[in-house]
């Protein structure tokens, strides 16, 4: 069952929240030092979380609920981190910090885009077997 749909997103949203952070980097220093998400702790740290939890959803593919439910709570997860680079982008004062805004800040919308297409492919999953339930 691992050649279904959700499973190709989960991936591609594994993928995002491994590979991606050390391609892009979340911001640039006023003295002209690109910041990736591995320089910053709790940064990183989330985005190894959101990887983490797609590879283990891959592989619950037998519970389908439990596979919903850590997708929720993966979505999440990037929301509060994109909350984080939101608020880390609004509410320092002048130049200060953050130079110039890097692409890797949307990381985490690329991620909920994909984790939430999987979780509607995980739905009708579940709901086409709970039809073939009723009709038996």
């Amino acid at each position: 069952m691992l050649q279904r749909i959700q499973s190709v997103y989960l991936l591609l949203a594994a993928a995002n929240a491994l590979v991606l952070i050390f391609v892009f980097h979340l911001w640039v220093t006023d003295n002209g030092t690109a910041v990736f998400a591995k320089d910053e702790l709790p940064y990183f740290a989330a985005f190894l979380v959101s990887g983490a939890l797609s590879l283990v959803t891959i592989f619950l593919y037998k519970n389908r609920k439990l596979q919903f439910v850590l997708g929720r709570l993966n979505i999440i997860l990037n929301f509060f981190l994109l909350g984080f680079f939101v608020y880390l982008s609004l509410n320092l004062s002048g130049e200060t910090i953050v130079s110039e805004k890097g692409i890797g800040m949307l990381l985490p919308i690329i991620s909920i885009v994909f984790l939430a297409l999987a979780n509607k492919a995980i739905k009708k999953d579940e709901d086409l077997v709970k039809s073939v339930d009723r009709l038996r």
